[in-house]
């Protein structure tokens, strides 16, 4: 009982690990990517579809992306969806495929992404947190109907904190990673 809560936990907080993960890899950093763009979500035929289902992506140059729809007559839907978006970029349309460029960032937007990136990670540690206190409670539910001890109760506790330990740590080195992505020139 004690381990399949356990267990249940750490696959929660794997989860929330690589969320922020992908989550970060869509934060620009001046060189072209296409995880800044795969999963923008285009309507399509009334439908939001992320751009990777819609299209190949690719990098034909570090600081430059094509967008080429597998049909065209999704382009200018995907070139909206590209100019609503917060990565700040202006889509070329050729008629066949789109070009983006991505421009060199200044040392104020690095600065503001930095702090996007330490917000994401906070909001990743509030998730392995929840997990935790979730875990605790269904901890101490098995301690009120007497089917642990309380002393397995302890020694659960202490194995559930050193998994939010280790969780929290590899998210502080995931961010601290991006933060340091964004800041080289």
């Amino acid at each position: 009982m004690i381990d399949d809560i356990l267990n249940e936990a750490e696959t929660k907080m794997k989860k929330a690990c690589d969320v922020l993960r992908n989550d970060l890899r869509t934060i620009r950093t001046g060189r072209a990517s296409p995880a800044l763009v795969e999963r923008l979500r285009v309507e399509y035929y009334g439908t939001p579809t992320p751009l990777n289902q819609l299209a190949s992506i690719s990098v034909p140059e570090p600081r430059l992306l094509v967008v080429r729809p597998w049909d065209s007559s999704v382009l200018e839907e995907i070139e909206k969806a590209i100019l609503k978006s917060e990565l700040g970029l202006t889509p070329n349309n050729d008629g066949t495929l789109i070009r983006l460029a991505i421009p060199r960032l200044t040392e104020e937007r690095r600065q503001e992404l930095t702090k996007v990136v330490g917000h994401r990670v906070e909001d990743g540690r509030v998730a392995v947190r929840n997990v935790r206190r979730n875990a605790q409670e269904d901890l101490r539910d098995l301690e009120r109907e007497k089917l642990i001890s309380e002393d397995e109760l302890h020694d659960a506790r202490k194995g559930l904190q050193d998994l939010h330990d280790k969780y929290v740590a590899q998210m502080s080195e995931i961010g601290t990673a991006k933060q340091q992505e964004i800041m080289e020139i």
